[in-house]
């Protein structure tokens, strides 16, 4: 499966998913005018990823900040993973952020709260 990549602008995230080990990424702000558009190759790729291949998947949240429009994607993809874990595929999760910065990490403790996904969260 290729990978997908995607460099992060002013805006945007940083994107490296890699097909071959299942490390998945998402690095830096996430404030695009429009936030559907920017993550719907997200999506497919994720998507097909999880169809097409069995492996273990390790997601890495190292996000510095993203508003409410991301936020819905990052729920979107939560959503996927924890629907993959349900059924079967060994799905790890980890939330990282800066020791000082208590919103992300707080964030990440609410999405925490509305998934079955066990959140690990890593402090940096």
């Amino acid at each position: 499966m290729n990978n997908l990549v995607l460099d992060a602008t002013k805006v945007t995230p940083r994107v490296h998913f890699d097909g071959a080990s299942g490390v998945l990424e998402i690095e830096g702000d996430s404030y695009p005018e429009h936030s559907l558009q920017f993550y719907q190759p997200v999506f497919k790729w994720l998507d097909d990823f999880i169809q097409r291949t069995t492996i273990p998947i390790a997601f890495h949240f190292k996000l510095s900040y993203f508003n409410t429009s991301s936020s819905k994607c990052i729920l979107n993809i939560l959503e996927k993973l924890e629907e993959a874990s349900r059924n079967g595929r060994q799905v790890s999760l980890h939330w990282h952020y800066r020791e000082d910065d208590e919103d992300i990490r707080e964030s990440g403790e609410e999405f925490a709260e509305d998934l079955s996904l066990t959140f690990q969260f890593v402090k940096h």
